[in-house]
């Protein structure tokens, strides 16, 4: 179903509620959350795809931001309701809306979002791509929401995108999913002390996010720097700490619905991650 205002909107969904009650079993609506995904054009298929995996993890309201600025100022909106059996007498059912803001309706985002948002629930935002860091879409947004969710994996100035991004740790709580990558092996190289305690250099093959969150972790643990070598490769797969390979750490990669969905399930700071960022804008790369 689809609408053009934020009335039409409301009515739209109320209409879905009611269609799902009267065709089989009583509505359960258990959302615990409102989950909001900035996604410019080239990321709706990548998002479209984890979104999919997290309907019946996180029952949530789900609004998808699609910005189209070059188009006529225009709000068009579609509205869906996906139920799923508890077992019991009752089913589950989460609200999906996806928001196209054409023209200047992509300028004001919070105005669109505000209305729409639950009640006495958290709100989180997954930004998909690298944001402007000086645009208004992001200050508005962040200024709504409870937690930030990125992947410094999508971005492309890394670096530099670190301070950036340290910025808006004072303002709302940050997570990132290319920090989460990094688990299995922060763990494995933690396990090397006291001997890592005296490296000099780390070399990464695996995502330049991967890379240089890594190296900032290490700085930020040891207080010191720390110099980094970075083979470009598409997953972590290898790290060299002062020459000497790294044992591969056990267990399987989570899929990218997995690590979303841990994310969502996460409400409080992570100074260590912040840490991290913050030392890993520093250039001592090579």
């Amino acid at each position: 179903m689809s609408a053009s205002s934020i009335a039409e909107l409301e009515q739209e969904l109320n209409e879905l509620r009611s269609e799902e009650a009267a065709a089989g079993q009583p509505l359960q609506q258990t959302s615990v959350m409102t989950h909001i995904a900035w996604v410019p054009e080239d990321w709706v298929g990548a998002a479209e795809n984890v979104l999919a995996g997290l309907a019946e993890r996180h029952p949530s309201r789900t609004i998808v931001l699609v910005p189209e600025p070059e188009e006529d100022d225009a709000l068009e909106a579609e509205v869906s309701i996906d139920c799923f059996a508890t077992g019991g007498e009752r089913q589950v059912c989460t609200e999906t809306i996806r928001i196209r803001l054409k023209g200047r309706r992509s300028e004001a985002p919070a105005s669109v979002v505000q209305p729409l948002l639950i009640s006495d629930l958290p709100v989180f935002l997954r930004w998909r791509g690298e944001p402007d860091w000086d645009s208004a879409q992001l200050a508005q947004l962040v200024d709504v929401v409870d937690r930030l969710i990125v992947d410094s994996t999508e971005w492309r100035h890394l670096p530099d995108a670190y301070a950036q991004l340290a910025e808006l740790f004072d303002d709302v709580v940050v997570s990132d999913i290319a920090w989460a990558r990094t688990s299995r092996w922060r763990a494995q190289l933690a396990s090397l002390w006291p001997g890592i305690g005296t490296v000099e250099r780390i070399r990464v093959a695996g995502t330049a996010a991967q890379a240089n969150l890594l190296a900032g972790w290490l700085r930020s643990r040891l207080d010191r720097t720390v110099e980094l070598e970075h083979e470009d490769a598409e997953k972590l797969v290898a790290v060299d700490v002062d020459g000497k390979p790294t044992p591969f750490p056990p267990g399987d990669a989570p899929d990218p619905a997995d690590l979303l969905s841990d994310e969502l399930d996460t409400f409080s700071r992570d100074l260590v991650y912040e840490d991290a960022v913050r030392r890993a804008s520093e250039r001592r790369q090579r």
